[in-house]
């Protein structure tokens, strides 16, 4: 759910709005972000199976450290008790623990029962990704109410904050549409690649027009 957790990410700089985007969307994505980098190390595992679900090719092997409930609620502790301990903040800490977990529950929900409760435990998942239909239009309908919510809480400063906002979410859902309508990776590699490669994108833009946008008073 690509669209769904950046858009939990968009809302809560409603809750926290002195935290950049770019941590908010990491956060939200962190699960995300982490799973290719153990690809490429060879610790979790995905395989490229054209129609193990209707909305994607992949067939998630294993993935416990990533994505287990357990280990993302490992995970919420330490990337929001790091930023409390650099920044400060209780509520921060928080909202960043709870966007962090958030990504298992929206993973439960698209997902098949592939998502484990911990490590080496039972498989979860309701199975969303079967329809594209729903799929489609349950993230689009989050995706709009969180940028609702970013920019009711934000206001351009500046031309970047203005045209580079508007340049990001372009991207973000033209590369939602190209995963969908794209032919299926290559490889595990270009795959693990690929999504770090625009994790990174993402972070580093998100940062740079958050910073030409203020906070609504």
């Amino acid at each position: 759910m690509f669209l769904g957790h950046l858009a939990v990410g968009l809302a809560a700089k409603k809750a926290t709005p002195r935290v950049s985007l770019a941590m908010l969307l990491l956060a939200a994505q962190w699960a995300d972000t982490l799973w290719p980098v153990l690809l490429l190390a060879g610790i979790e595992h995905v395989r490229i199976d054209p129609g193990n679900t209707v909305f994607t090719p992949l067939a998630f092997v294993d993935y416990p450290y990533s994505h287990s409930l357990v280990a993302l609620l490992g995970w919420a502790v330490v990337i929001g008790g790091l930023y409390r301990g650099i920044v400060g903040g209780r509520r921060t800490m928080l909202v960043l623990g709870v966007l962090v977990l958030s990504h298992w529950g929206l993973d439960f929900v698209t997902h098949r029962p592939d998502m484990p409760l911990y490590p080496g435990g039972p498989l979860y998942g309701l199975g969303l990704w079967n329809s594209v239909p729903a799929t489609i239009g349950i993230e689009l309908a989050m995706f709009a109410i969180g940028l609702f919510v970013y920019l009711s809480t934000t206001r351009a400063r500046d031309r970047i904050g203005r045209w580079g906002f508007a340049g990001l979410v372009v991207v973000l859902v033209g590369a939602y549409i190209a995963n969908i309508s794209s032919a299926p990776p290559p490889s595990v590699t270009v795959l693990a690649v690929a999504a770090i490669a625009g994790a990174g994108v993402m972070t580093l833009w998100a940062w740079w027009v958050d910073r030409h946008r203020d906070v609504v008073s």
